[in-house]
């Protein structure tokens, strides 16, 4: 008779639980949707108050992980407090790693260490971490092309082209790795080598025949015709741009530069004002 007792007792009280945690998520889930009310509608201070007041009741789990996440976003873009947003979205990562907010808030540390803090040796670090530790296979060539471009800014050119590279040999028939032929072709042009930049081209025509780089792939190869002397060449392939290239200002120039060159003999080279340089 005391056993059951004990057991009824055991029951109540487990049921009494069940009841108390049950009106408790209730309680949480309302304040998260009332949080994400005031977020959306723009009133962030609002919001704010009301994702302390989730992480105040519900310091972990899944309502925790979303209360800090949208405070990293809300300090990110509606505050503009970067070293504040930076601080939810690592917090977010650090408390659930695999968590539903954690891929977001990763992407979210690599922008803002590389575009506002400009620590380019950290964003590499950050981007790496979103190919190597998360299972988005669709979004690594993005990341990877990241990287890349990171490097360029660097100016550390060549390891510019190993990382575009990794991009093309690890994500063939991608618009990122479309992208990434035209900037190896050109880092390369500007490093006088023109003979890798005819290889990635004749690659690049391949497996890209109708890409709407096309133009500025041509622009370079004709470069590379004009760099090397061979003016009439140059001259054609860049007539033939005409009407479809996307800087008909500095095509126009180029144009005017080898005829100038051409009634000269060849012996000198117009050089492009700074202003009419297409942006790298």
């Amino acid at each position: 008779m005391k056993s059951q007792i004990r057991i009824l007792n055991y029951l109540t009280l487990l049921l009494l639980l069940a009841a108390t945690l049950a009106c408790k998520d209730t309680r949480v889930d309302g304040l998260l949707m009332k949080a994400n009310s005031e977020w959306v509608q723009g009133r962030n201070h609002s919001a704010i108050e009301l994702f302390n007041a989730v992480l105040e009741v519900a310091p972990s789990g899944p309502q925790a992980e979303e209360s800090l996440f949208r405070l990293g976003e809300i300090y990110y873009f509606g505050l503009g407090e970067t070293d504040r947003a930076i601080n939810y979205f690592q917090e977010v990562v650090n408390i659930q790693p695999r968590g539903e907010f954690s891929y977001g808030a990763q992407k979210y540390i690599a922008e803002i260490v590389e575009l506002n803090f400009r620590d380019l040796d950290q964003a590499i670090i950050e981007y790496q971490k979103l190919i190597n530790e998360y299972k988005k296979p669709k979004e690594n060539p993005e990341h990877q092309f990241r990287i890349a471009a990171i490097y360029f800014k660097k100016h550390n050119y060549e390891q510019a082209i190993v990382e575009f590279d990794i991009l093309v040999e690890n994500y063939p028939s991608n618009p990122w790795s479309e992208e990434a032929y035209l900037r190896m072709t050109e880092i390369m042009h500007n490093m006088d080598r023109c003979d890798d930049a005819r290889e990635k081209y004749s690659q690049f025509r391949v497996k890209y025949p109708d890409s709407s780089f096309s133009g500025e792939m041509e622009f370079v190869m004709a470069s590379c015709l004009e760099d090397e002397g061979k003016l009439k060449l140059a001259y054609n392939r860049f007539k033939s741009l005409e009407g479809d290239y996307k800087y008909p200002a500095l095509l126009k120039m180029k144009l005017e530069g080898i005829e100038g060159r051409i009634q000269k003999g060849g012996q000198s080279k117009r050089k492009i004002p700074k202003r009419y340089r297409k942006n790298s």
